[in-house]
């Protein structure tokens, strides 16, 4: 390995394991939110959270791996970039890819270990926290209960003063509503002085043992009028027995995103099985439904042969006019009765076939989301590397900000995807790869720019056709193009003596930028020559500030707005789990849009302070209203410096 490639490797570890480490800390502190109730509160151990955090964090890997990924690329690539380590790079003749060519293979080797971490190690994170949760509702059931309040286990309510032991087993002053056949009314009460919670290790059922307690139970009679005086049955015990299903606790997926996490468990091997035994069933059930409705049809079925002899090859009329009245009734009857069986069999069958096809359609997706995940990762580190390299910017500022919208677009679509996959509406093989395949051109094309070392985006060349078609001329009809021609002495020599040469201000402001263009500093051209006031360095300084924090609160702006919509959409479509994600980003992406936008408006006073044009700077409260519409605001600000800094450079040039 040469010396380059081992710097660029070192660097970028070094930026990966920290983003990956803060990262999913976040995520872990995440998981303890969402699942607070089911911790908080219930005397674990120590221990156990350690287990239950520890069978989570690999199911964190698919969300963890490809942000740290495209995050530590664009930081570092960028800040090679914003250090000119490229620049030195290309004059010595290696190219973008060449500086690559050693990171990619680490990422392809990555990405090669991430597949087999999702074939074996998350299916087996994903058994051990259902057992997990399982044995914590078996050998101790007290944790499932809180005191002072009602507490839903299935169709029973149950309410104590308080639990006491060294299990807390033994309930005082208990109080158990259990609902009626509806569902709704609580039909039986009991109530009971004391109580022990008790069960067995290989048990799905939790046994409360009450003792010295009252039964009531509603009464509902024959008589509407017997009815209004709600007669019960009021019985009395010493010792009563209650036996409660936890079967369906047991089966809760935490990830609530599926209705269970079987086939989560399971890796490439198993999955191929299941998937074949699947299909062979569906189709067994498909087949022999074709059969039934054959049979029901009545196709088969014999009828009176006392029909009217006519030529069969002629005949074009009705074919009931063939068989005489009694033989019409019947045949009507049974053609009636075997369209409304048919159809309300069909009406049933279709749910129970929807439902084995959705969870067929759940193991191919769980099937290809273990390969898409290895190439993911390697396509996401060409978006984030070529991109690092064009935004020239390193740091947690924006990269973050970009990385965190790259990714949000390639989450959100693999979210959308796979729940249309799972009902039949997308195809269940597509989906899981369909963020990756929506990223693939993008890095191919950034790759590409980045290679040739042209900007992101060429907005000129995308206007010129239009300003052809509706002959818009340029503002500026001057040319100066014969100025990109001179050398820097010829430049410098054009900005000092510009009336002794026939040229203008703008002739020689434009030289100005010209040199600028070449990464020349001011304090670099002052050396070589030119004349000009030490101070409107500090006023590029300045304007340089105000640049980048109004950059990063416009993409933050649009960030926060974007968010702000997706949220009342998830809302609409009754997608819960999205719209609270959605309304948490939205509201962080805009108090730091704020932030940005606060600092923004300092750098501008700074700057017409330090140029001594105080009376022309931006009404605060103009300001404060355009705050929501800040991409006005925005364009205003940038055009209204620009002119600023210009008229100060010319001030400045002696």
């Amino acid at each position: 390995m040469k010396i380059l490639d081992r710097y660029i490797l070192t660097t970028y570890l070094k930026t990966f394991f920290s983003v990956f480490v803060i990262l999913m800390l976040i995520f872990v502190l995440q998981t303890i939110w969402l699942y607070i109730k089911e911790l908080a509160g219930k005397d674990l151990d120590i221990g156990v959270i350690v287990k239950f955090l520890a069978y989570f964090m690999p199911k964190l890997i698919p969300l963890v791996l490809p942000l740290t990924i495209l995050l530590a690329s664009i930081m570092v690539f960028g800040s090679f970039a914003e250090n000119y380590e490229f620049a030195a790079m290309k004059s010595t003749g290696i190219s973008l890819q060449r500086a690559m060519s050693g990171l990619s293979v680490f990422i392809v080797g990555l990405g090669i270990v991430t597949f087999f971490f999702s074939n074996n190690i998350i299916p087996w994170a994903e058994l051990n926290s259902f057992n997990l949760r399982r044995n914590i509702a078996k050998l101790k059931p007290a944790m499932l209960l809180a005191e002072g309040q009602f507490n839903p286990v299935g169709t029973y309510n149950i309410k104590f003063v308080d639990k006491y032991g060294d299990r807390d087993q033994f309930l005082k002053d208990v109080t158990i509503h259990i609902k009626g056949n509806d569902g709704r009314t609580n039909a039986t009460v009991i109530k009971s002085k004391s109580g022990e919670l008790a069960s067995q290790e290989n048990s799905n059922v939790l046994k409360l043992i009450l003792s010295d307690g009252h039964f009531y139970n509603d009464v509902t009679p024959a008589d509407r009028n017997d009815r209004n005086k709600k007669p019960f049955v009021k019985s009395t015990f010493e010792t009563k027995v209650i036996n409660i299903d936890l079967s369906q606790l047991n089966n809760v997926d935490f990830d609530e995103q599926s209705s269970t996490d079987k086939y989560n468990m399971l890796n490439v091997s198993g999955l191929n099985k299941t998937i074949d035994s699947l299909i062979n069933k569906y189709n067994f059930e498909h087949e022999s439904f074709s059969k039934n409705l054959e049979l029901r049809s009545g196709m088969n079925r014999t009828f009176p042969s006392n029909q009217t002899k006519v030529d069969s090859l002629n005949y074009t009329g009705p074919i009931l006019e063939l068989f005489d009245t009694k033989s019409k009734i019947e045949i009507v009857d049974v053609a009636s009765k075997s369209m409304i069986s048919s159809k309300q069999l069909i009406v049933s069958k279709d749910v129970t076939m929807q439902n084995s096809k959705a969870w067929l359609n759940r193991h191919v997706i769980s099937l290809h989301e273990k390969f898409a995940l290895g190439f993911a990762c390697v396509i996401l580190f060409f978006v984030g590397a070529p991109l690092g390299a064009l935004i020239r910017k390193g740091g947690i500022g924006l990269p973050l900000v970009i990385a965190i919208l790259l990714f949000l677009t390639y989450h959100f679509m693999g979210i959308f995807a796979t729940n249309s996959a799972k009902t039949g509406d997308f195809n269940p093989i597509i989906a899981p790869w369909i963020s990756t395949l929506v990223m693939l051109p993008l890095g191919i094309f950034l790759t590409r720019r980045a290679t040739a070392d042209r900007g992101l985006f060429e907005f000129g060349n995308v206007l010129e056709p239009f300003k052809k078609l509706f002959k818009i001329k340029d503002k500026e009809s001057t040319d100066y193009s014969f100025l990109s021609d001179y050398k820097n002495e010829e430049l410098i020599n054009t900005i000092n003596n510009y009336e002794a040469l026939g040229h203008d201000e703008d002739t020689r402001f434009k030289a100005f930028e010209t040199l600028k263009s070449r990464d020349l500093s001011t304090s670099e051209l002052r050396a070589s020559g030119l004349i000009i006031d030490e101070e409107y360095e500090s006023a590029e300084t300045l304007k340089k500030n105000y640049t980048d924090h109004s950059k990063y609160a416009l993409t933050l702006y649009i960030i926060g707005i974007i968010l702000l919509l997706l949220f009342f959409v998830f809302k609409n479509n009754k997608l819960i789990p999205l719209a609270t994600a959605s309304i948490q980003l939205s509201i962080m992406a805009l108090v730091l849009y704020v932030v940005y936008f606060i600092k923004s408006i300092i750098n501008s006073f700074q700057f017409y302070k330090h140029i001594n044009r105080t009376p022309n700077k931006p009404n605060l409260y103009l300001l404060i209203l355009g705050l929501p519409f800040y991409f006005i605001t925005y364009l205003f600000l940038n055009e209204k410096m620009k002119s600023e800094l210009k008229a100060n450079c010319l001030e400045s040039l002696k």
